[in-house]
């Protein structure tokens, strides 16, 4: 075998072929008809690998595989999203590079420069998730904007219009002014930004100059919008001026009503509220409530217009400017003062978002989200970890209408024709083609009619709906793939898109098919740094995946993101890492010890003992020696457990019993014991039984761990004699199988004396390579099961094997020896001879007795000063303290083994 760092790397770059080109990927129906059936979330066409596509590949992955080894025939279905924003940024940059404007070009121009892009670099974030591993099946592989999906698309938006469910209005949205579109509540994040609240007066119509109300703002530049000012009815200040009217600033006099309403709260701000409902969407909901009118003054390139009067044409934000010096030149000013708001900022762009009102196409989401709602409440949908359903329900109990048209030239063009000359609110056509489009025109308007297509596109999240079911051929009900794995069984995402795509997946699943998409939905959390801090480019603490594929792996890396609980954030640092890639290489080493151990495959007679050996029968198990049997019983026992968690889906657990199984149980003890068996020169029978063991213990720690870490689990796999067939196809271990817990209690009890007589040896710093002799008292029972192992004991705590005696009481020199307990009725003597010089050992610890004393004394004077107690910082005295009473504890013990070493100096002489 090559060494673990080449080899491993190596099989990386192979292994992941040899399996696709194999044909395991693909669901296969030899051994089960009910499949398991998974739909990736499509990553944006424009990605590349971050931590949380890590995360869902890896977890993705685990289920996919245990199942299939599982006999279940799986589908993972992948596909990329076409990000209509992303993308046509990231065109729209490369062309500026150019020197070329995106409206230089016709649509079809620019969307054929964008599909050379996508082909060029599409496939970039495709070949990173292969590099993790994942066992998708990529002759399914889909792109939302291919020919099956965008069909889907169009059925989709006729049917729902069909049904009423699509409608066309002017509706407050968020506007992206670099962008020219609206975007979706997702695109938008809010951020703590420092800035100004300014104070401007209103003066109030027919009074004195002493008559005004002072309103608090952060976007004076808005007041041109403003139809109202409101105050709280409770509100004493300004109960008098109530039903009179306001004159807004620099308007040349226009007039807007005061009124009350209890929404406003009298003790934010001034507790004057101005009402801009073309611009703020707590304003909108509140005009519509009043039934106030809606003024917009702002163009949708974020200048602002004609209603702005002088400010006409200006940015908003050096109108902004220029009207606070004017405000401040008419005496209209009160103050400004620093203020950190909560900005709106486009997710793509970075640019501050305006909430603006704009004519748009909405989906009406109340009718579909009742059954959303029906389906969790009825247990057709179980949502994994459950606390997240109250999210879910709240969201669909409060649900908005959809706003699915976005004002961009790549994506699903709305399937919406309008007819030239005709009003395009009042008269327009909804159809699968143009073909069609024209032919419902020319029978309702006569054969010379004109029309024209919307320019709009439908929100990316829209196809994203679709995705489980028109990714297996849906609207074409007769579709083979669509009959065979619809409904699918599961959709693992991050909590974070709960309701931007589970539920409206669930909404459209049932809507379309009349089916919930998915049985389960699982959520897991997002990936922080080691300090528990979300990972930005700001702070410099973000974790590129691929590096650090590089660094320690990737099956290192996979472990490491499946410890993590659902629904709970990760914290991810380099020593979790590291951490995971000894215990990779922990495990290559242990597959190579199992291998040398084993006789060559030319050596069919000791084969035959080996496969002789089996361990699936009561009886087997009994005429196995204590270890072999501790530790098959355990494995057992693991499969059980693990195969419960694997099914509950839970993945931290599973990777934790593997991890303390395989290190702590069998690396650790039996692979140790098992030498015992290997190296005696006998009559190989128990060298045969070791093998045996050793084989079937680990072929089948490969297969638990497989799902976790597939590609040093394959290559240990495939370098073992006689397989038949790839781990990644192999079946899954048997559960239910027989275990001794006898046995169990029995090698506990070995282990017990083996660390007591260990502990010791350190304590007493005996050399490694020197045995030492031990008297072994306890019961007949617990003798007659410790002294057949006399040899494994003898091994594991290096004891010299001719000098080992079992006896039911003490020896008679107990006064010259360690006494161990190692448990009820377990003991141990050790003679002290055999560890140490007694009396250079005297001698030493005098002298660091005496040292202690030292500084044990030191410590209590600083404590029995007040200058001290009194004056330090607390965290230095409490730490004198501890240093105090640890010191105290040193030298209680040290006194003791002293005494006890003096004690047995006397008796010897």
């Amino acid at each position: 075998m090559l060494s673990f760092a080449r080899q491993l790397d190596h099989c990386v770059q192979s292994r992941y072929a040899r399996w696709e080109s194999q044909g395991y990927f693909k669901p296969n129906f030899d051994r089960g008809s009910e499949p398991f059936v998974i739909s990736m979330p499509p990553p944006n066409v424009t990605g590349s690998l971050h931590m949380g596509h890590a995360m869902f590949v890896t977890l993705e992955d685990i289920l996919v595989r245990y199942h299939r080894m599982k006999g279940k025939p799986t589908l993972w279905v992948p596909g990329t999203d076409h990000a209509g924003i992303a993308t046509q940024l990231v065109v729209e940059r490369m062309l500026a590079s150019e020197g070329i404007k995106r409206v230089d070009l016709s649509r079809d121009a620019f969307t054929s420069r964008v599909w050379e892009w996508k082909e060029k670099y599409g496939g970039t974030i495709t070949n990173q998730i292969k590099r993790l591993g994942a066992s998708c099946d990529w002759s399914r592989e889909h792109f939302t904007l291919d020919e099956q999906l965008s069909r889907a698309v169009i059925e989709a938006f006729v049917r729902l219009h069909e049904k009423g469910l699509i409608y066309q209005g002017s509706y407050m949205v968020n506007w992206s002014p670099n962008l020219q579109t609206a975007v979706s509540d997702l695109e938008v994040e809010y951020s703590e930004e420092p800035g100004t609240l300014y104070y401007i007066k209103y003066r109030v119509a027919g009074g004195s100059r002493d008559d005004y109300l002072t309103v608090a703002t952060t976007r004076p530049e808005t007041l041109f919008g403003d139809v109202a000012i409101a105050v709280n009815p409770q509100d004493e200040r300004y109960f008098k001026y109530v039903g009179m009217m306001a004159i807004v600033p620099m308007t040349y006099g226009r007039h807007i009503p005061i009124i009350s309403d209890k929404y406003v709260d009298k003790d934010f701000g001034t507790g004057v509220l101005k009402i801009s409902p073309g611009h703020d969407h707590n304003d909108y909901l509140l005009a519509r409530k009043l039934g106030l009118p809606i003024l917009n003054v702002m163009n949708k390139d974020g200048t602002l217009n004609e209603v702005a009067g002088l400010y006409s044409g200006l940015d908003r934000f050096e109108a902004r400017k220029k009207l606070w010096f004017d405000l401040e030149e008419t005496g209209l000013v009160v103050k400004q003062e620093p203020h950190t708001a909560r900005v709106p900022r486009s997710q793509r762009g970075g640019e501050i978002i305006e909430p603006l009102i704009s004519k748009q196409w909405f989906v009406s989401m109340e009718p579909l989200a009742e059954k959303a709602l029906q389906a969790v409440e009825k247990g057709e949908l179980t949502i994994i970890p459950e606390r997240f359903e109250k999210i879910y329900n709240h969201w669909l109990s409060n649900i908005k209408d959809w706003c699915v048209s976005r004002q961009l030239w790549w994506g699903h063009r709305i399937p919406v024709w309008y007819i030239v000359g005709k009003d395009c609110e009042e008269e327009y056509i909804v159809a699968r083609s143009a073909d069609e489009a024209l032919e419902k025109a020319r029978m309702k308007y006569g054969k010379n009619v004109e029309i024209y297509q919307d320019p709009d596109v439908l929100d990316t999240w829209f196809s994203s709906a679709l995705w489980p079911f028109s990714t297996l051929g849906w609207p074409d009900l007769s579709a083979e793939d669509f009959k065979r794995f619809y409904p699918t069984t599961l959709l693992e995402t991050g909590h974070d898109i709960l309701f931007f795509w589970v539920a409206r997946m669930v909404m459209m699943g049932i809507e379309f098919t009349g089916t919930v998409p998915f049985q389960y939905v699982y959520l897991h959390g997002l990936i922080r740094d080691s300090q528990g801090r979300k990972m930005s480019k700001t702070l410099g603490n973000v974790i590129d995946p691929i590096d650090t594929i590089k660094e320690f792996g990737t099956d290192a890396l996979r472990f490491t993101l499946a410890l993590g609980t659902a629904g709970q954030d990760l914290n991810l640092s380099t020593e979790r890492l590291a951490s995971n890639k000894a215990f990779t290489n922990k495990l290559w080493n242990a597959g190579k010890f199992v291998l040398q151990n084993l006789p060559n495959q030319s050596e069919g007679s000791a084969w035959e003992a080996i496969l002789a050996i089996k361990f699936d029968k009561e009886e087997s198990l009994l005429g196995l020696p204590l270890p072999e049997c501790w530790v098959v019983s355990k494995l057992h026992l693991l499969v059980d457990t693990v195969t419960a968690s694997y099914d509950k889906f839970f993945f931290g657990d599973v990777a934790r019993e593997i991890y303390d199984f395989f290190w702590g149980d069998f690396a650790d003890w039996y692979i140790e014991s098992s030498k015992a068996r290997l190296y005696h020169t006998g009559d190989g029978s128990g060298a045969s039984v070791a093998q045996a063991v050793l084989l079937y213990v680990f072929e089948n720690i490969l297969k638990l761990l497989h799902p976790f870490m597939p590609f040093v689990t394959e290559e240990l796999w495939q370098a073992l004699p006689n397989r038949k067939e790839a781990l990644i196809v192999s079946t899954w271990p048997h559960t239910s199988l027989p275990r001794k817990t006898s046995s169990i209690k029995k090698f506990e009890n070995l282990q017990a004396l083996t660390r007591s007589i260990r502990n010791a040896r350190a304590e007493y710093s005996v050399e490694p390579a020197k045995r030492i002799s031990a008297s072994i008292v306890a019961s007949t029972e617990v003798t007659q099961y410790i002294s057949k192992e006399k040899e494994v004991l003898a091994l594991l705590s290096r004891l010299d094997l001719d000098n080992i005696h079992f006896a039911e009481s003490p020896p008679g020199d107990v006064n010259q020896s360690v006494h161990l307990v190692a448990g009820e009725g377990l003991e141990a003597y050790l003679p002290l001879a055999d560890m140490v010089d007694v009396s250079a050992e005297v001698q030493r610890l005098s002298k660091r007795l005496a040292k202690m004393q030292a500084e044990y004394d030191g410590l209590l004077s600083r404590l029995s000063s007040p200058k001290f107690v009194e004056k330090a910082p607390e965290d230095i005295v409490r730490g004198v303290r501890e240093k105090a009473e640890e010191a105290r504890e040193k030298i209680t013990l040290t006194k003791n083994r002293l005494a006890f070493l003096q004690s047995t100096v006397l008796v010897s002489e």
